[in-house]
């Protein structure tokens, strides 16, 4: 399938599992949500994945379905799609989202276990690798880019207060984010020259955080 855009009803859709997110709304607007939002997913992916998924993997199109067993909120669905190609979680990943915001992309260390984060202030620490990370989330911001992440208040044990690089070695994620809202970009074909655009825009920060972090080694649980 040829990605042309996400269907005219796919901001609809989430708009309305917003205001009611139950079996009986999903049930009876599955097929819009096949139509107009999974199918037009996947077809993005296809297209996207012999480009980027050298050195990261294939892609995958999440469930629609929230994980409840430890959540408070037991809203069975996700209010969004989201797709991504990774190697796996925390070592880089490029990432695309629609929902009722419009189209969400990202990039970087969504989550970092803890032999990642090891690694990743490792890498911050020393002056080559530190200072690169810091050029590119520079330029990313320069480009519009927001960059995000879980933060500790305090700073790392082993580290000097005085640290040039303090702010980054503080991170416990680290992630670019940009989101364009619902516009007629998001139902043609451009749609899918903008997520490969900023894809592109990705490419250093994702690279930096596949060869210095990595994937976990530690067992799932």
């Amino acid at each position: 399938m040829r990605f042309g855009g996400f269907g005219e009803y796919a901001i609809d859709f989430y708009d309305g599992l917003m205001v009611d997110n139950s079996k009986t709304y999903w049930d009876a607007n599955l097929e819009t949500y096949k139509s107009d939002v999974r199918a037009p997913m996947e077809a993005l992916l296809a297209e996207l994945a012999p480009e980027f998924g050298a050195g990261f993997g294939e892609g995958k199109v999440f469930r629609p379905y929230r994980d409840v067993r430890f959540a408070r909120d037991k809203s069975p669905y996700k209010t969004h799609c989201g797709a991504v190609i990774e190697q796996g979680r925390g070592g880089g990943a490029y990432y695309v989202e629609v929902g009722p915001d419009g189209l969400r992309v990202g990039g970087g260390c969504f989550h970092l276990a803890s032999d990642q984060l090891a690694r990743f202030r490792q890498a911050v620490d020393t002056e080559i690798h530190g200072e690169e990370l810091a050029r590119i989330l520079a330029k990313l911001r320069g480009a519009g880019w927001e960059i995000a992440g879980d933060r500790m208040k305090t700073k790392p044990r082993g580290f000097d207060a005085g640290h040039p690089r303090l702010d980054l070695l503080r991170h416990r994620s680290l992630y670019a984010v940009r989101v364009w809202e619902p516009d007629d970009t998001l139902h043609e074909r451009a749609c899918l020259d903008r997520v490969r655009k900023a894809w592109r825009q990705l490419r250093a920060f994702n690279e930096w955080a596949r060869d210095r972090v990595g994937a976990s080694e530690l067992p799932r649980r």
